[in-house]
């Protein structure tokens, strides 16, 4: 199963590549992960079939499964199990996913933009949906869950030029999304009275759980509101017909075999075990029939052959999910073999809508006529899977509805007097509108006379057509192997089968009823074909989709009135608002709580503390009243050396170096940054505002307040006593800091180093970001001897300055490989300084190698990946200022972005390798070796994890510099392209000015 997961996930990484390559025919080639999986299913159905408890075997097999530890405090892991439910739900979603790829090979041309993209999202669809019915711990199928919720939102909206997927897009999205929060919250209360987050021990102890009542409830009912939204269940029903708005392959198996699904298999699986709970009836059977009728009702109004499809799949999840809803086996039975059934139908009723609307130019009924002479083999295979939609005869639709049919006469009598009659009613809306359907689709039309133009579809773009209609005939005709299938499955409610599945099971009612149906559906559809003028009906009341754009619309009000009041353009607003928040909530829960004072004071533990702290209160009062910036940051950084000193002194000179090492890149930074800035504060002495000087004060004193009560209130040891045992013996080295860095708190460090490449993101976007408007820039790209001329790259790029900078190597008869720092080109005389320039000489190399000491070393003496690309980027700090923007761009070889990612995926990779070795994330391996002359070693590691720390801060530090400094440079130089002589020449203009 993990191999399956990550091939079909790697199989969507690769697909842009492989359709660079290859164009549409790709989609053949991606078929074939699915197809494997499909096939490799296949290979383990025996197994699976095996562990069937209702089999009768003394001691059934354990069906087959994976677990691997991930957060083993909270017992969640990586556990995966295949059981006949999560077989029937992947032969959908592996089957129907192979064959809709497929037919994409013909659905899109060569010149359609961004299909790789398409398929890659199609291909990770699969995969996510693999994941969601496999996962047997809640907290990875909800991780899942969401991921299907996340990618229909990108397949709903690929026309992007169409501002109606958008919306349908991010409808869908916010609709599933606030079903899955509170799905969430629902699994997270399960699984903590079950004491276990693990799916099949829940369902263990499901009869306990459902006795207590009351909490078990609400759980059950917040989860059942996740799997309704997600499956399209009135009220959230309006979002699937919008959703028509993607691709017909993306109709075909997110809205018919795959996305839609994942609500009703929740409901399958929590079935057996809390069917009894007070809301599950109400919420499955009572809103699983009125969506069937409110969908069957809806289908039949519709013109876009597409929209009867689609309120016709919110009909029939309606129907399923009613069915599950039950709660006894014979539904579980009939359901299951429903959900197979609809599947193939609707898939098979989809694609042949998309090849008519490829070949037609419309999906509109009252635009098409005579399709079926000029599409015979469309026309009867589509005739094949809308007989199995209606229940008629010989197809495997028939064959589920009976078993339907005949568990609901198995149910007691008050339940069976209102579920059966509603049954009976929806499976007529069900014929009505599958007969408008299907004559709309390719029978003549009284308003077009003239039969529809079209070419023929080739007999590849129907190949999947003829699988899936050719296995709705068979398994119709010889349905054991899905009686075999579901009935294995229904195994989980405990309790005997009554029902069965057959071609035809004699003379009884639930053929009556059947006929029942199909009369009164046939009676419908002549009352509308009757009264259908070709105008939308009117509705009569609200629908559940204009009382959604009502709520969005009065959201966006609220958020414009919110916003106009708070967002006034003004920092120090902003800033007392954060700050007032920050003071009130904190200090409000401190003061209603008892805190406990200390009872003895120290105010230093020696005298040269004492005079550190004179000095960092001094540095903080005069950056106050400091009448020119620079002076400002120049004291706000004399606290923070401070703070170096106060580190040194009690004994920790890893944040000692770490602090000193940030406060001076910070420097470098605010220097930088302030020459786009006025020199001048306008603030003072004589100018005092009263109300944020109080909001400072009270929080200053608010923090060092709940610190004394923070270290007052210690009643335990502190945790930090074990760290030096766990550092050693866990973690394998001695550096306690860096060790749980970069081991016992790794999860930390890698969250942190994600808000780092955020941070990084952001401060390059807002530097950058005029040149998505079109700003006019200055330009390198053709250098000849004696001209620069404009191109394509801004001066400011790597690539650009790298040209420039060679240009005026050549210039000046230099040799680039012999001479690195090019200060006296690309620098006017009033901005080099010679001892800056020696000083560089001397000491980058140096600084360099310090940077890789710090690193390799860190994990047993002060260092590590934080301070050794911190070392690195001072390195750069001190080029940069010595040579400019030009000798930047040289001593960047590889672009920060590139950095950033490429630390982030070290880091991840080092996380996931011991999962391959059966370990949990991120577990750390020492390896202990002997060197000729180096003597004893040992390789931790960790340290691959410390080298991708390495990588991102060092490429933040490039990103900085490139942003704060290459790019200021180049505003500051003015707009006018620049003639090579200016850049030694002139006074005025200068590459590195």
């Amino acid at each position: 199963m993990l191999l399956l997961l990550t091939a079909l996930f790697a199989c969507a990484l690769l697909s842009p590549l492989i359709f660079r390559l290859a164009k549409r025919n790709a989609f053949y080639m991606v078929a074939v992960v699915p197809a494997a999986g499909f096939i490799w299913l296949l290979t383990q159905l025996p197994k699976v079939l095996a562990s069937d408890p209702s089999a009768g075997h003394a001691a059934p097999n354990a069906p087959p499964s994976i677990s691997i530890d991930w957060i083993v405090a909270l017992n969640i892991g990586f556990n995966f199990r295949l059981d006949t439910l999560s077989a029937v739900l992947l032969l959908l979603i592996l089957g129907v996913g192979t064959l809709v790829l497929i037919y994409c090979g013909r659905y899109f041309k060569n010149d359609d933009p961004q299909i790789g993209s398409f398929a890659a999202k199609l291909v990770a669809f699969a995969g996510a949906m693999t994941g969601l019915v496999t996962a047997d711990d809640v907290m990875i199928m909800f991780i899942f869950w969401e991921i299907t919720s996340v990618l229909s939102y990108l397949l709903i909206g690929f026309s992007q030029s169409l501002i109606s997927a958008r919306r349908s897009a991010l409808s869908a999205l916010v609709v599933t999304t606030f079903g899955g929060l509170a799905m969430l919250a629902g699994l997270l209360m399960l699984g903590a009275q079950a004491g276990s987050y693990q799916l099949s021990e829940i369902l263990a102890v499901s009869s306990q759980l459902v006795a207590e009542g009351g909490y078990i409830d609400v759980a059950v009912a917040l989860i059942l509101l996740g799997a309704l939204s997600k499956s399209a269940l009135v009220p959230f029903h309006f979002w699937l017909p919008g959703a028509m708005a993607a691709p017909t392959p993306v109709s075909a198996y997110l809205h018919a075999a795959a996305m839609v699904k994942a609500g009703v298999y929740l409901v399958a699986r929590l079935a057996p075990g809390f069917a009894e709970t007070t809301f599950w009836l109400p919420l499955t059977v009572g809103l699983g029939l009125v969506t069937m009728l409110v969908g069957g009702y809806r289908a039949l109004r519709q013109y876009d052959l597409k929209l009867i499809l689609a309120f016709g799949t919110v009909s029939q999840l309606g129907f399923i999910i009613a069915i599950f809803g039950l709660g006894t086996p014979d539904a579980g039975f009939a359901a299951l073999a429903l959900t197979l059934a609809h599947g193939l139908f609707k898939a098979t009723l989809f694609l042949a809508v998309g090849i008519i609307d490829h070949n037609t130019g419309t999906r509109d009924i009252r635009q098409l006529s005579g399709l079926a002479k000029s599409m015979p083999v469309l026309t009867v295979t589509a005739g094949i899977a809308t007989a199995s939609m209606a229940g008629l005869p010989l197809m495997l639709g028939f064959v589920a509805k009976e078993s339907v049919y005949e568990a609901a006469l198995h149910l007691d009598a008050t339940l069976r007097l209102w579920v059966l009659p509603v049954i009976v009613l929806g499976s007529a809306l069900t014929m009505a509108y599958s007969l408008r359907f299907i004559i709309g689709a390719f029978g003549p039309s009284k308003r077009q006379k003239t039969p529809t133009a079209c070419k023929r579809p080739t007999l590849i773009f129907l190949a999947p057509l003829f699988v899936l209609a050719a296995a709705t005939i068979v398994l119709g005709l010889f349905p054991a192997p899905v009686e075999h299938l579901v009935h294995s499955a229904a195994g989980a409610y405990g309790g005997p089968v009554e029902v069965h599945l057959a071609a035809f099971s004699g003379f009884n009612t639930a053929l009556a009823l059947s006929v029942v149906s199909v009369a009164v559906g046939v009676l419908f559809f002549w009352l509308r074909q009757r009264s259908d003028t070709g105008a939308p009906l009117r509705r009569l009341v609200v629908s559940a989709e204009e009382l959604y754009r009502g709520s969005v619309n009065l959201l966006d009000k609220v958020a414009i009135w919110v916003t106009g009041r708070t967002q006034r353009g003004s920092l120090s607003f902003y800033l007392g608002v954060i700050l007032l928040v920050a003071l009130v909530v904190p200090l409000g829960i401190a003061l209603l709580v008892a805190t406990p004072w200390p009872t003895e004071w120290v105010l230093f533990d020696h005298p040269a503390q004492a005079v550190i702290g004179a000095i960092i209160m001094a540095g903080a009062l005069i950056a106050i009243v400091a009448p020119k910036r620079f002076m400002a940051v120049l004291m706000a950084s004399v606290s923070g050396y401070g703070m170096v000193a106060i580190f040194a002194l009690q004994g920790a000179p890893d944040l000692a170096l770490t602090q000193l090492l940030v406060e001076t890149i910070v420097l470098v930074s605010f220097v930088l940054a302030l020459r786009a800035l006025p020199r001048r504060l306008w603030v003072g002495l004589t100018k005092i505002h009263w109300g944020r000087a109080a909001i400072a004060i009270s929080l200053a004193v608010m923090v060092v307040y709940i610190a004394i009560g923070m270290m007052a209130a210690r009643t335990e040891a502190p945790i930090s006593l074990a760290y030096p045992d766990l550092a050693y013996h866990e973690g394998y080295g001695k550096n306690i800091v860096n060790v749980a860095l970069v081991d016992i708190r790794v999860w930390d460090t890698f969250g942190e180093i994600t808000v780092l490449a955020a941070a990084a993101t952001g401060v390059a976007s807002l530097i950058f970001v005029t040149r998505s408007f079109g700003a006019k820039r200055l330009r390198a790209h053709e250098v000849q001897p004696g001209s620069i001329d404009h191109g394509s790259e801004p001066i400011g790029s790597r690539g650009a300055e790298r040209e420039l900078g060679l240009h005026v190597a050549r210039e000046f008869g230099r040799s680039t490989n012999r001479d690195w720092l090019m200060a006296g080109s690309t620098l006017v005389a009033e901005r080099r300084s010679i001892i800056f320039e020696v000083v560089t000489r001397l000491m980058f190399h140096s600084v360099l190698m310090l940077s890789v000491y710090a690193l390799l070393t860190g994990h047993n003496t002060p260092g590590g990946g934080f301070a050794g690309g911190l070392i690195a980027g001072l390195a750069l700090t001190i080029r940069y200022l010595a040579g400019g923007r030009v000798e930047l761009a040289e001593s960047m070889r590889v672009a920060p972005g590139l950095l950033i990612g490429g630390g982030l995926v070290l880091a991840g990779i080092s996380g996931i390798i011991p999962l391959l070795a059966g370990d949990a994330i991120f577990t750390t391996y020492a390896w202990e070796f002997w060197l000729p002359i180096f003597g004893a070693h040992k390789f931790v590691t960790s340290t691959i994890f410390d080298i991708g720390v390495f990588l991102v801060v060092l490429g933040l530090v490039q990103d900085v510099l490139r942003s704060l400094g290459s790019e200021i440079d180049m505003l500051s130089e003015g707009r006018s392209p620049v003639e090579p002589h200016d850049v030694v020449a002139s006074s005025q203009t200068g590459v590195g000015r």
